[in-house]
């Protein structure tokens, strides 16, 4: 149970003074809903920490402004320009001076009461906001304040800047998440005294005080005292539940799984293939925790085209020989028919019986499989989430094999091992992780990495392109379709964006079919799983030559005869994304190319992580070097991925306190595995305060 004192930092935002069901609606969409779907929590606004402030002590006058920054200064009001008669769209202008020259206040669709009765001529006022130039001249944009002598003695001298969503303003946020910061109760320190003494940092409250209400810039430094004391926090409380995680895993006993070797002989000769030393391994290690009485938590890491798929259908193989099952996860539709597809010869060659239930097996579909699996004629189950859904229910699941892992919570993997007594995991991700990550969202794992690539996988060329060079690419797409090339299209969007202003996937199948005919098929995320299937067979039989599509093809997809991939607006994917789609070409015998297509300007840091694509194909090597230059940035994608993501840790500044935070964890569970003791109950408050309520369910549950 969750302290009562916590309670009201877990009421919804709407229990905050002046926010209503359309603020409650707005800030749902700045800081996403709770667990349940539901509104945002006040304990969300602590956590929405600002990405800037403004500065009011310093106070240029006229002919000291910069465009592009936010400024504050004294001015006295000339005279009011409003729009010409019969053009009430134009905007309201008001002029105003300082002894070294004229600022301009612009205002569109305004009230001109208002205006009037907020800038009286010849009356002396505080403005402050953005600067911008127009024609030579300064002017400012609706100011975010407009204030007498009096009531700018009131306003901060220092103001946090947050980020932000349409219809929701600095104000409303920053007041918000300063009543939030009122209802956090007198809490103990969970912190080690020593280290907290150490390092310098303010207690808990002071740490939110000084961001939400900060006296100085460098009281919101994202590596200043009171942001690296709550990063910290964070770190400790995802260090702690993995731990906890883990030794609840490991104290629920598991079967020693221990095959006789004949339906793996049978699989591995029916390969046409050998195995890298990489994978055989593997396939050791993992055979080894099945052997053991305790449950096997592995990841298998490996690059694109590394040859994971083959080493869970081994691992697979083996529990089936011991007369138990065995199901394989995957994230989309797409993949687990994908799986199916290339696994069920194999395992028919080494007798075992495979059968596909995912969203779309409903009725007289449905009802046989799920009569054979709870009768175990079925040894192996490939599907999606629809796997750990009430009424599947197997005969003896002995292992759980979950591919694309980031993809899934920790929730959804434990309810597929709850279908089975002491179920093993395998755990797979083609995303390479930087080990700094994988401490962080897999600490309680075992990892294996597969380091090589099979023989015959060719090296993809990869080449950067501007936009403006279309017709070019137009061009080649041409002639490679004539020579009987197959071509991936990726676009960054489904649909024509307002917001942004690039091709959608529609559109570009639409410009390509007046070029190509019905040769060019489409999929993405929107279409039924049949309309999917129906353009992926078009694809896979030759018949469709270009394949436009959004990253849904991102991971799994294996059409050999496709050697052309052209990525359209690479700049705004995730380089683990587009090392992905990079990889669904070069499975081929054909030599294969990559197009990284981009618009201008480009910036320096997307030009550098376009340039590191370019000139390595290591996965690995890719995802470190985007964790070092997109620091305090999403990486890996993990916003698209659903990966874990840090609410007040920025990867690029705060990630040297991980190993501190682990040790601390460790330590603390070895003095008191239950939190019972002063600590002990301190660290439950913050597992509570970062949602970390599945660890907490297992302290109390023992």
């Amino acid at each position: 149970m969750r302290p009562a004192l916590l309670n009201p930092l877990f009421a919804p935002v709407s229990s905050l003074n002046g926010i209503g069901p359309r603020l409650s609606g707005l800030f749902g969409r700045l800081l996403g809903g709770d667990e349940d779907g539901g509104e945002p929590l006040v304990v969300d606004l602590l956590w929405h920490l600002p990405g800037g402030l403004v500065d009011r002590r310093q106070r240029p006058t006229v002919d000291r402004l910069e465009p592009g920054t936010i400024a504050t200064l004294e001015v006295v009001v000339a005279r009011h320009r409003p729009p010409p008669h019969g053009r009430e769209r134009a905007p309201y202008r008001v002029v105003c001076q300082d002894a070294t020259g004229e600022l301009t206040l612009v205002f569109f669709n305004a009230n001109r009461k208002w205006i009037e009765r907020m800038l009286p001529p010849g009356e002396t006022r505080w403005v402050s906001g953005r600067v911008e130039e127009f024609n030579g001249f300064p002017q400012m944009v609706h100011p975010d304040h407009i204030l007498s002598a009096a009531e700018f003695a009131k306003l901060p001298l220092v103001e946090p800047v947050y980020p932000a969503t349409a219809g929701l303003g600095n104000r409303v946020i920053s007041r918000a998440a300063w009543q939030a910061v009122e209802r956090v109760p007198a809490l103990e320190e969970w912190q080690d005294r020593t280290w907290l003494a150490r390092q310098r940092w303010p207690g808990f409250r002071e740490a939110l005080e000084r961001l939400h209400r900060p006296a100085r810039p460098e009281d919101v430094a994202e590596d200043g005292a009171a942001w690296s004391r709550l990063a910290y926090d964070e770190l400790l409380a995802g260090q702690l539940a993995l731990a906890i995680v883990r030794a609840r895993q490991r104290r629920v006993r598991g079967k020693a799984r221990r095959g006789d070797g004949r339906c793996v002989a049978r699989l591995t000769a029916a390969l046409p293939y050998s195995l890298t030393a990489s994978q055989r391994l593997a396939i050791e290690e993992i055979a080894a925790d099945l052997a053991a009485p305790e449950r096997m938590l592995r990841l298998l890491q490996g690059d694109v085209g590394s040859g994971k798929t083959v080493v869970g259908l081994i691992a697979m193989a083996s529990v089936a020989e011991t007369g138990a099952q065995a199901a394989l996860m995957a994230p989309t539709e797409l993949l687990a028919r994908q799986h199916f597809r290339s696994i069920a010869p194999l395992a028919e060659a080494a007798g075992l019986r495979v059968a596909i239930l995912t969203g779309r097996e409903q009725g007289k579909e449905r009802a046989p499989i799920l009569a054979a699996l709870a009768a175990g004629e079925i040894d192996i189950l490939v599907g999606t989430h629809a796997l750990f859904q009430a009424g599947v229910a197997f005969a003896d699941l002995g292992l759980a094999v979950v591919d694309e892992q980031h993809r899934f919570g920790v929730h959804q993997r434990l309810a597929l091992a709850a279908k089975g007594d002491g179920v093993d995991m395998l755990v797979m991700t083609a995303t390479p992780i930087p080990r700094t990550l994988l401490l962080t969202h897999y600490g309680d794992m075992d990892v294996t990495r597969l380091t090589e690539k099979p023989a015959g996988r060719n090296r993809i060329e990869t080449r950067v392109v501007p936009l403006s060079r279309l017709e070019d690419v137009i061009g080649a797409v041409r002639r490679a379709v004539e020579a009987g090339t197959q071509v991936y299209w990726v676009c960054p969007l489904v649909e024509e964006s307002d917001d942004l202003d690039v091709t959608s996937a529609e559109a570009r199948h639409q410009s390509l079919l007046a070029l190509f005919g019905e040769r060019v098929a489409l999929v993405h995320g929107r279409m039924s799983g049949a309309e999917k299937d129906a353009a992926m067979r078009r694809f896979v039989s030759g018949e469709a030559r270009v394949l436009v599509a959004t990253t849904v093809i991102e991971v799994g997809v294996d059409v050999p005869d496709a050697s052309i991939m052209i990525v359209e607006h690479a700049e705004r994917f995730g380089l683990a994304q587009l090392h992905q789609l990079r990889g669904r070409v070069g499975r081929g015998q054909a030599a294969s190319s990559c197009l990284l297509l981009y618009g201008q300007p480009l910036g320096e840091t997307a030009r550098a992580r376009l340039a590191i694509l370019r000139d390595t194909d290591d996965g690995f090597v890719i995802a470190e070097e985007d964790l070092r230059l997109r620091g305090g940035g999403e990486v890996l994608g993990t916003r698209q991925s659903g990966m874990p993501e840090f609410r007040v840790v920025r990867t690029g500044v705060h990630l040297g306190l991980l190993e501190a935070a682990r040790d601390d964890a460790r330590l603390a569970l070895e003095r008191d595995p239950r939190l019972e003791g002063p600590r002990g109950r301190a660290l439950r408050t913050l597992l509570y305060l970062f949602r970390k309520d599945t660890a907490m369910r297992y302290i109390e549950g023992g």
